[in-house]
């Protein structure tokens, strides 16, 4: 590993292997949350919050259900609420290239002050650089949110045998969109990103006090990413459901152009949780009744063994293991 390649970003196996021979070698005994969406800190009065912070690099910068603005600031929410905490504050920081439109400027921070808003949240702090139009293709806005823990048992390390796995949608629309829009498909869909803001849906299940083991957003390396962090994380074995992971026929189709799976296309409103297998009907039905989560599933289990896999059981009772992506699924995606 002499340099660092498009793929070392794909939220997949490479990635993994950067940040573990890397930032790892050097960062590893001050990052005790490395295997989470936030870090965790404690307040003066006992209380806890989450923090965390991320860029946003997509192109395109604006797309049908929202544009990086929007983007930035779900994003980043999100990761704090997979922690179980409710998205309080954020700041920003904007890259943008010299000639850039103030008029598309204007667009990105409105779409940012409505989520700020939606969230009621409050901006603490910003900054802005320009740099030539060399250095940079549009616009680059990098985001931290930092929440206040209600739940804090949720860890990607506390997964148990009989678990279960619930995602909250179906996957892969925001990848496949992208696509589409990247390389002028014109294909007969409907397809729109779904960024959007996990919070109010996490929040019922907090409200209800129902046993999570852990939450994680299916964003870069989409589900395949997600499942595979969690059985190496938790030292278990995973076994999902093909017939039960909903998949869009567009989506489906897309995947078969680009020849991946849409397991491990991201997403940008979908979350997974590991739920007790006690409080799984329950937390079922308040996903139902939820915006984001009214086609919530049940999509596996954690299983016996701590050999660290994700297996697929496909529709025709074969089983696979789902391995983490690896190569250049689709740059600059979020």
């Amino acid at each position: 590993m002499e340099r660092v390649l498009l793929s070392f970003g794909n939220g997949g196996l490479e990635n993994a292997n950067l940040i573990n021979k890397v930032f790892l070698k050097y960062f590893g005994n001050f990052a005790p949350y490395v295997a989470e969406d936030s870090g965790i800190f404690s307040g003066n009065l006992g209380n806890k919050f989450a923090v965390s912070t991320d860029s946003y690099t997509i192109t395109p910068i604006f797309f049908k259900g929202g544009d990086i603005g929007k983007l930035s600031v779900c994003g980043s929410s999100n990761d704090v609420a997979v922690m179980g905490a409710r998205p309080k504050y954020l700041t920003a920081s904007f890259i943008i290239k010299e000639g850039f439109l103030i008029s598309d400027l204007e667009k990105i921070a409105k779409s940012m002050a409505d989520e700020i808003k939606a969230n009621d949240m409050i901006l603490l702090s910003a900054d802005t650089k320009v740099v030539s139009k060399d250095a940079l293709d549009s616009i680059f806005i990098t985001t931290t949110a930092i929440g206040e823990i209600k739940n804090t048992n949720i860890s990607s390390k506390n997964l148990k045998k009989n678990d279960v796995i619930i995602l909250s949608s179906q996957i892969g629309v925001h990848g496949a969109s992208i696509y589409c829009l990247r390389n002028d498909i014109k294909l007969e869909n409907n397809l729109q990103s779904d960024c959007a803001s996990l919070y109010p849906m996490i929040e019922v299940l907090l409200d209800n006090d129902i046993k999570i083991s852990a939450m994680r957003d299916a964003t870069r390396g989409g589900i395949a990413s997600l499942l595979n962090e969690w059985a190496a994380s938790s030292n278990c074995n995973i076994q999902i459901e093909e017939s039960e992971i909903l998949i869009p026929n567009e989506v489906q189709g897309i995947c078969e152009i680009l020849g991946l799976e849409p397991y491990s296309l991201a997403n940008e409103g979908v979350c997974a949780f590991a739920i007790d297998e006690d409080c799984a009907s329950l937390a079922l039905d308040l996903l139902h009744k939820t915006i984001l989560g009214k086609n919530a599933r049940i999509i596996g289990k954690v299983i016996d063994g701590n050999d660290k896999k994700v297996i697929l059981q496909s529709r025709w009772g074969t089983k696979r293991y789902l391995d983490y992506p690896e190569g250049e699924i689709l740059p600059r995606i979020c």
